[in-house]
This record gives structure tokens, C-alpha cells and sequence, in this order.
């Protein structure tokens, strides 16, 4: 791990003591302390077992787990870290990316690091195939300036980070809720969810009460409810007997206007999801581009 990359992730790394998304459920129990004696007004797993659990009022008193959903960082350092400071300020110890960490912006490496460090569920998003896959041709309708950042992309990959990129997955689940980067009914294809009749597509497949996704940058809630209903959203709230498709819009490449970074806190215990708009040094990632020789923006940011 070089320097800079080193720096970046020992900033990061404060905001987690990373713990196992595989199993369990969300409040478990602590983990094991040899330092807690036997008779220290916790509970017991059973008689001579040296694990302690934390009293019922106890666990009450914890605070919700609560996840940082993020995704489309595009390679934009100066984003992803203002938002991961944001996501440690707002009490968030679990992280979850819904794919493209590279693409665009000039820091993949350090991107593809912090996300591998902080131990992150993470899908693979279409430029993170672009960009790890043997061979490259420009799939018809992707942009001269998407094309043009993934074959800078590629040139900086190491086989290692390129392979890692290869072996992500289409669809995770992370505990009680899953994430795909563009669709679940075709996840390989890379369609775009920007309208119901999208959504509803992706419901037929869809396995979990939440399922949160990305790829259009354009923060948004699909909700069926026997009807297929959608709206941009501030803060949702998770009710028995509804499914919920939130895109958690972009980190590195906002587009609805809003130049902010994106992403979105999830407390399953409670149901609540709320969007997060983060400031960060937009003129230096653009100069980052420039002096790589990567196009400009379509628009401003």
C-alpha cells in the first residue's frame, strides 16, 4: 500500500471496527472480552461459558446498527472521504457500496483500496466490468467520455485490483436487505430503473422488504404496495407488507442537479432511510481530470 493510499485509509479507518454482515441479527450480541469477569451483572451463554452477553436493558439502550449505503463513487477520492467522514458524524458503522467505485475521476485505485479495506458488501457496476474484463469494446450507447475514462481506468489497474473488480457479484444480500447495481431482473444488462413500469420489473424479482441500487445517479423510491408507486425522497420509512427499491443516487457523479455527494443511512431495526447531501472540493477533483487528460463534464457538478 503506497503513502497516499495508506493516509487515506488510516482516515477512514476510524469509522469502523468492522464487524460480520453475514449472519446474526442486527442488535447481536457484543463481541467476546476477556477482560469482563464472570460477575460483572452480565448474563451467560451457560455455566462455565466465558462469553458474556449484554443484559436485556442493555441491548435496549444501543443505539440501531446503522449502514452507509453508497455507490457510483466513480473514482472521486475527494467525494468518497467527505462522505465517509459524513457517515462516522451520523453514527454509521457498517458500509455498503452498490457498485461503480471506478470510472470518470482519477483516483480508481485509492477508491477500489478504501472500499477493499473498510471490508465493504459491494456489487459490480457496469464500469467496474468495463474496466476489469480480458477484453474492452464500447457497448453501443455509452458516451466518448465514459469510453474514454475507462480505457484510462484500465491502464491503471493493477491484475490484482482488476481481478478483484471481476469477481464482484451482480446481486448480494446484506442482512435483511439486498443490493443490485442497476436491475434484478437483468442485472447483467445494465438497464436503467428510472420510470414504474422499470421497478416493476425488478420487483418480480426482488426477495428482501428493501433492495437498494444505483447506476443512474438520481436518487429515487420505488414502492409497491399492490401498486407500483415512485417519488424523489428526503427520508423513508420502512412499513410491514411494502417492498422499497431506493436508488441511493452518486458519491463521485451527481446528476439531479444537486453537485453534492449522495448516499443514504439505513437503520433496519427502525425502517428508517434518509438521503445525505455532503459538500466536498468539486474544483480539485476536476483539476485532477485535466491534468490526467480525462474530458470534461457534461455539466458542472
Amino acid at each position: 500500500m503506497n503513502n497516499k493510499i495508506l493516509s487515506v485509509w488510516q482516515r477512514a479507518v476510524g469509522i469502523l471496527i468492522p464487524e460480520p454482515l453475514s449472519s446474526g441479527p442486527e442488535t447481536g450480541s457484543s463481541s467476546p472480552s476477556s477482560s469482563l469477569g464472570a460477575t460483572n451483572g452480565l448474563d451467560h451463554i451457560g455455566i462455565g461459558d466465558p462469553t458474556p452477553l449484554l443484559s436485556t436493558a442493555a441491548l435496549k439502550a444501543r443505539p440501531p446498527a446503522r449502514y452507509a449505503v453508497l455507490g457510483d463513487i466513480h473514482a472521486n477520492l475527494e467525494a468518497f472521504t467527505a462522505v465517509l467522514d459524513d457517515a462516522r458524524a451520523q453514527g454509521c458503522a457498517r458500509f455498503v457500496c452498490v457498485g461503480d467505485i471506478v470510472g470518470y475521476n482519477t483516483n480508481p485505485k485509492e477508491c477500489i483500496e478504501l472500499v477493499r479495506q473498510l471490508e465493504m458488501p459491494c456489487v459490480k457496476g457496469n464500469h467496474d466490468e468495463y474496466c476489469s474484463k480480458d477484453d474492452f469494446m464500447p457497448p453501443p450507447g455509452v458516451n466518448a467520455r465514459a469510453v474514454a475514462a475507462i480505457l484510462w481506468t484500465r491502464e491503471q489497474l493493477s491484475e490484482g485490483e482488476r481481478q478483484w473488480l471481476k469477481a464482484l457479484k451482480y446481486v448480494r444480500p446484506v442482512g435483511s436487505f439486498s443490493i443490485v447495481h442497476a436491475t434484478l431482473d437483468d442485472p447483467k444488462q445494465w438497464g436503467y430503473v428510472v420510470e414504474r413500469v422499470e421497478a416493476a420489473a425488478s420487483f418480480s424479482y426482488q426477495t428482501t422488504p428493501v433492495c437498494f441500487f444505483g447506476h443512474t445517479h438520481l436518487p429515487m423510491a420505488f414502492v409497491r404496495d399492490g401498486l407500483v408507486r415512485h417519488r424523489r425522497y428526503s427520508t423513508l420509512k420502512v412499513e410491514p407488507g411494502r417492498q422499497y427499491f431506493v436508488n441511493v443516487g452518486s458519491v463521485g457523479e451527481p446528476r439531479d442537479g444537486d453537485p453534492r455527494a449522495a448516499y443514504v443511512i439505513y437503520e433496519p431495526a427502525t425502517g428508517f432511510i434518509e438521503l445525505r447531501r455532503v459538500a466536498y472540493d468539486v474544483q480539485q477533483t476536476l483539476a485532477k481530470a485535466r491534468a490526467a487528460g480525462l474530458p470534461p463534464r457534461r455539466t458542472a457538478m
